[in-house]
């Protein structure tokens, strides 16, 4: 005998009840299937949003009857210490802890500790409490920047909580294959049957871990079907050759300067860029360097710009994008993608075997000079020069604040990443002591964290001075937003001085004094929080 169908599900939809609410039961009749004798309909009303408020905080929608999922994967990592534990709940409801709350907000933001909290438990190699996974998928979902730390701290249950709640579908999405799992790399049929039978995602997934572990194979892989894969995927594709890439990789590379794609052209040229000994390296260098030289007739060497006067099949071929943008100079342009692909080492020969640092100091003549030093900017950041990174950078208390060579603070931000992490620390301290901090905020964001010893004093001092001119604070909340996650927590007793509220000079904002003492309280408080995280999460035995 054939079973029912289950009956269709009568109950109104949170949105209706939000309606009902906002309209009032006076105005908007319940539904009869929330009515009950004895029960006003406001407090069936509540009765109804209560029940609904429950399924929706459940990890599985109510639905008609149906076979139960399979149990979640097991995650073998050891479990949160309890302190440890308590501490996340707290994150994660965003209750503010032991601040001292004032009138411009004393006490620490908790979500902003979040990353930082994550990043330490994916470090320690914990796992989350399975009871905390609702609420960690919710933030996840709402903050695109904890997703990566997020799901790699959810492990594999957030996976599967994400199959059953189209809320949290950006997990699967987030995750490579979707978070299906993947075959051993050296088990070559089941790669070949997944390669060839694979969803998009999957083949990426498997292509990208492949990639990682033996380059060779994976890249004879693509090439066994490079030919019948659509532009969009090959794109995709060759994108992950950018992990171990080397040599061996040139030929394919080489071959892919012809694809029917112009993004994958364009992909492929750049790539071969990033190898300095390859024929692409060769033919771009050979370009740029008949478009610079040195005039020694005038009484100072002068370097001279001739760019290219067309772009012709070739350089179209190797990647030098034909039209310019909108503003742009063709030739000026043609120039910047020239000198941007051709390997650095292309320059001293050329130019009279001086350094890079005597390059970047020599004039240049009819106003190129800007071009030109964005472009060797572009070739050190994607060359990785530390060299060359350091001579268009200068010294950090060059009166200006561009740079001898880098065109824009956002230039030499990048410059600085090709830098080790105590050099770059080192340098932009030196940079904020002689332009102060409203100059340095992005230079601040590429470096390490914790700041080291003479970085954060040097902004700690910075905030000081402000504080004794008078001025208020809020035209350093993005200093200070960063000093609360990046500042090391032992700066934390130097500070302590500086929560007190300052004798005003007569020229002061009117209660500047009390605006700074909340934000350095806050400030304090937010670092005496991160050590006590860092205790908590003290690593698994």
């Amino acid at each position: 005998m054939p079973t029912a169908p289950p009956a269709p599900d009568t109950r109104p939809s949170w949105d209706d009840l939000v309606t009902t609410a906002l309209l009032g039961t006076d105005r908007r009749t319940l539904p009869p299937v929330l009515r009950a004798p004895g029960k006003g309909a406001p407090a069936a009303l509540l009765d109804a949003a209560a029940v609904q408020t429950v399924r929706r905080r459940a990890g599985l929608r109510p639905a008609p009857a149906a076979a139960l999922p399979e149990p979640a994967a097991d995650d073998p990592r050891p479990p949160l210490p309890p302190a440890a534990g308590r501490r996340l709940a707290t994150l994660l409801t965003d209750q503010p802890g032991t601040g001292s709350g004032g009138r411009r907000g004393a006490a620490p933001d908790l979500m902003e500790l979040l990353p930082q909290w994550l990043a330490m438990a994916n470090s320690r190699g914990y796992g989350a409490p399975p009871e905390l996974l609702p609420a960690l998928l919710n933030a996840a979902r709402g903050r695109t920047d904890l997703r990566p730390q997020a799901l790699a701290f959810a492990g594999p249950r957030a996976l599967w909580l994400a199959r059953l709640n189209p809320d949290w579908k950006f997990a699967l999405r987030s995750t490579p294959g979707g978070g299906l799992a993947l075959p051993a790399t050296d088990d070559a049929p089941e790669v070949r049957k997944l390669w060839e039978e694979g969803l998009f995602a999957e083949r990426v997934a498997l292509l990208t871990a492949l990639r990682a572990q033996d380059a060779r194979t994976a890249r004879d892989l693509l090439v066994s079907t490079w030919p019948t894969e659509r532009a969009e995927d090959r794109l995709m594709f060759l994108d992950s050759l950018r992990t171990g890439l080397t040599a061996e990789d040139e030929p394919f590379l080489e071959q892919a300067l012809s694809d029917r794609s112009r993004n994958v052209r364009s992909t492929a040229a750049e790539l071969l860029s990033a190898l300095p000994e390859s024929a692409l390296a060769g033919r771009m260098s050979a370009r740029a360097a008949s478009c610079v030289a040195v005039d020694h007739t005038s009484h100072t060497p002068t370097l001279t710009v001739e760019a290219p006067h067309e772009c012709d099949a070739g350089m179209e071929r190797d990647g030098v994008a034909p039209k310019p943008p909108a503003g742009r100079g063709e030739r000026s342009w043609w120039l910047g993608q020239l000198v941007e692909a051709a390997p650095l080492a292309t320059w001293q020969p050329r130019l009279g075997n001086r350094t890079p640092a005597e390059i970047v100091a020599l004039p240049v003549a009819d106003d190129w000079r800007s071009e030109l030093h964005a472009a060797w900017c572009r070739a050190a950041v994607r060359q990785r020069d530390a060299v060359w990174s350091r001579a268009l950078l200068g010294t950090p208390a060059a009166p200006d604040a561009a740079g001898p060579g880098a065109v824009s603070l956002a230039e030499r931000a990048k410059l600085l990443a090709s830098l080790p992490a105590a050099e770059r620390a080192d340098w932009v301290a030196g940079f904020i002591a002689a332009h102060g901090l409203s100059e340095a905020f992005q230079l601040l964001g590429v470096c390490a964290v914790p700041w080291a010893e003479p970085l954060g004093r040097a902004v700690v001092d910075s905030l000081n001075i402000a504080r004794d001119a008078g001025s208020y604070p809020w035209s350093f909340s993005g200093v200070m937003g960063l000093a609360e996650r990046c500042l090391d927590p032992a700066e934390a007793v130097r500070l302590e001085a500086l929560t007190a509220i300052p004798d005003e000079p007569e020229d002061a904002s009117p209660g500047a004094g009390g605006y700074w003492s909340e934000a350095f309280q806050r400030l304090v408080t937010t670092l005496r929080l991160r050590a006590a995280i860092r205790d908590e999460l003290c690593p698994p035995r």
